[in-house]
């Protein structure tokens, strides 16, 4: 027990195990398009491999690697891998990993200002940096949460808090003194918003859901006709979420006209920028924020489209007060004399926070805010030249604009209308792209019709892949002839 100490293994072999692993994670980043990046894994393939009960003794870490070299890498998507296209790639760039690393050993918990200083204060700044460099005002204040999910969550419950002051105290099971509330979002916003819904215990069937344009955009009319309508019918209008990149084509709703219609209603705007937002950074796509400013809270993931390690969320909000209102809870084990300090426990659900902010603070660093702008344009860049090619070739169509990195396609050769054959041709399409493990493809559906989506953000994604891939499409295309 004498050599255990010391984080349960010897130092000298924790030195030599960890520039082993060290050496792995560097080869893994350099050579990522070694392995296929969609696993080939079947269904209980990995548990197969493992004993289902934990061993009774210690075992050897280099067995232990051992294993995950021959049992874990093989059921691994590769998120790293240039050719993971699929979703909304991400990257966990080297910087980002050396923080992590940095960042578990200190093993800190930041939920008061006193549990780490550093940890407190690295976040109000990093936060602050982000904000400038999305030209937001200096009246947004951030919060490092896990996800844009829980940190849209964390938003709507202030808004929640906002219209009904009781709420946090009597909750709302059984009162019948309050109005039903009522939640607006696009037809397109991001899943997590009902969930939201049902977690605040309002319900999906108080989310109405906005029609949107030709162009997948909420339609502010459309919007200020609902409101005016439910109000007539005796709902509280509270929140609405606008986005900024939605999930399926990355449209952008249009902002300005959506503030102009809360300010009027006096209803709290969240603005989803979980993905779109950090285009910001490149000067000339500033304007993607357009009325960004107004809203009452935002967020944004530099884990999406920051080359930050999972999972980093940047909530910003101009109401801290009313979020702290909304979660404030301070037991007297958690009371302090620190005097007038953040402690960030009062901004969401977590008591236990992990040390996010110093991830994101070294990659800021490492890379510069105009080298993560060129990348990002050079992203949106190749995402126009993959355009450029679906609508050049008359077997493919586009269908939704590409204001970003994400590109919607699909195979629909001359005479075939039938929706169930252009589905069939397009799913095996995909899929078999996936087979190849040289590229991972998501799709979704756009007006019921079955879409490709190809999503470029992946910092070590080139002209070279993004041309293989479609070079991979047109393949398929042969065969179905």
């Amino acid at each position: 027990m004498d050599k255990e100490p010391f984080g349960g293994m010897d130092p000298e072999e924790f030195r030599k195990i960890g520039k082993e692993v060290v050496d792995w994670i560097t080869d893994y980043l350099k050579n990522a398009e070694k392995y296929p990046v969609f696993s080939q894994a079947k269904p209980d393939d990995i548990k197969r491999q493992l004993p289902a009960a934990p061993p009774a003794s210690p075992e050897k870490m280099e067995t232990i690697l051992a294993d995950f070299n021959r049992i874990i890498l093989p059921g691994i998507t590769h998120w790293n891998h240039p050719g993971f296209l699929a979703y909304f790639a991400n990257t966990a760039s080297a910087p980002g990993i050396l923080a992590e690393m940095l960042a578990t050993a200190l093993n800190v918990n930041g939920m008061l200002w006193r549990t780490s200083p550093s940890a407190t204060e690295l976040e109000e700044l990093v936060t602050d940096w982000l904000r400038q460099m999305l030209g937001l005002p200096a009246e947004f204040h951030g919060v490092i949460i896990d996800t844009a999910s829980v940190s849209s969550l964390v938003a709507l419950t202030a808004a929640r808090e906002a219209v009904h002051k009781r709420v946090r105290e009597q909750g709302l099971s059984g009162r019948t003194d309050l109005p039903r509330l009522r939640l607006y979002c696009s037809e397109h916003a991001h899943s997590s918003i009902e969930k939201a819904a049902i977690i605040l215990g309002i319900g999906q069937e108080s989310v109405c859901k906005i029609s949107s344009d030709a162009e997948f955009r909420m339609n502010a009319k459309a919007l200020a006709a609902a409101i005016e309508e439910d109000r007539r019918n005796g709902w509280l209008p509270f929140a609405v979420v606008a986005t900024v990149g939605t999930t399926s084509t990355t449209s952008i709703d249009p902002i300005s006209a959506i503030a102009d219609i809360c300010q009027k209603e006096n209803i709290w705007l969240h603005v989803d920028g979980a993905y779109g937002g950090t285009a910001a950074i490149v000067p000339e796509m500033r304007y993607v924020l357009d009325g960004c400013d107004r809203a009452d809270s935002f967020v944004t993931n530099p884990h999406k489209w920051l080359f930050t390690p999972m999972d980093c969320s940047v909530l910003f909000t101009q109401h801290v007060g009313t979020l702290k209102q909304a979660f404030s809870l301070v037991p007297e084990y958690l009371k302090t004399t620190d005097g007038e300090v953040n402690n960030y426990m009062d901004w969401g659900v977590q008591l236990g926070r992990r040390f996010r902010a110093l991830k994101l603070w070294f990659i800021i660093r490492s890379f510069g805010v105009d080298g993560l702008a060129s990348r990002l344009r050079e992203h949106c860049r190749l995402a126009q030249e993959f355009a450029s090619w679906v609508d050049a070739d008359k077997d493919f169509e586009r269908l939704a604009p590409v204001p970003f990195s994400v590109v919607c396609f699909r195979y629909h050769p001359n005479g075939i209308s039938d929706e169930t054959k252009l589905e069939q041709f397009n799913s095996q399409i995909m899929e078999q792209v996936n087979a190849t493990g040289e590229a991972f493809l998501s799709h979704t559906k756009l007006n019921g019709r079955y879409t490709i989506r190809i999503a470029i953000g992946n910092l070590a994604t080139a002209e070279k892949h993004v041309a293989r891939v479609w070079e991979l499409v047109k393949n398929e295309v042969v065969k179905l002839k």
